[in-house]
């Protein structure tokens, strides 16, 4: 079985199920061992295409692997198999296995050298030979990461997490925004006491002319 990451729209192929001379990511779940002495199957790779280069079919991939592990005990396993792939853009790469236990992840590798198109497709493929075998796909989430800047480390700056908004606010602006209302409010106080400062000086005024007419 595969998971890709590409530039460009699935379409069948022999590279487990799916096109060849891909351009994109690639991590392949290779359960059955052809031609690759001295490795230990199921064996778990990632192949980082450039749309040129063609996947070592003869050797189960090795000519392509950028980074894998073995992982023994991930078919038939006892618990619901689980893995995570994280990726932060200009930094790494990360693969993680959970088949032995519940809530247990294995780091199966991580590489800094590796970059995924902008705009990528994610799929899923899967391609057997005489023998079968049988995956089922229960479930698959995707996340965004969010990457604090070297601003937010600095005394005062407040961190956020992976996956968390970020909420701003301007001190500064804020005061002044608080300076400018209050202001506003004592503009309107100071002229209701003038009008009825004036609505006062006025019913005197009239009163004192009805006087003097007797």
């Amino acid at each position: 079985m595969a998971m890709w990451l590409t530039k460009n729209r699935a379409a069948e192929g022999p590279v487990f199920g799916s096109m060849d001379k891909f351009e994109g990511l690639g991590i392949f779940f290779d359960t059955y061992k052809n031609n690759r002495p001295g490795t230990v199957f199921p064996y778990v790779m990632a192949m980082n295409g450039d749309g040129k280069t063609s996947y070592d079919q003869a050797n189960d991939g090795k000519a392509n692997e950028i980074a894998g592990c073995s992982a023994r005990g991930i078919r038939n396993s006892d618990i619901t198999t689980k893995a995570r792939l994280t990726y932060f853009q200009d930094s790494f790469l990360r693969l993680e296995l959970q088949y032995k236990d519940e809530d247990k992840w294995e780091q199966c590798f991580e590489v800094s050298t590796i970059t995924i198109p902008n705009v990528a497709y994610l799929g899923f493929s899967a391609h057997t030979g005489e023998l079968s075998d049988n995956h089922d796909i229960i479930r698959v989430e995707a996340n965004n990461l969010y990457s604090t800047s070297p601003e937010a480390s600095k005394p005062g700056k407040d961190r956020v997490s992976p996956g968390k908004k970020a909420t701003q606010y301007d001190t500064k602006s804020g005061q002044k925004q608080s300076g400018s209302w209050g202001w506003f409010f004592l503009k309107i106080v100071l002229f209701l006491i003038g009008s009825a400062g004036a609505y006062v000086g006025y019913t005197i005024w009239r009163s004192s002319k009805r006087n003097s007419r007797f």
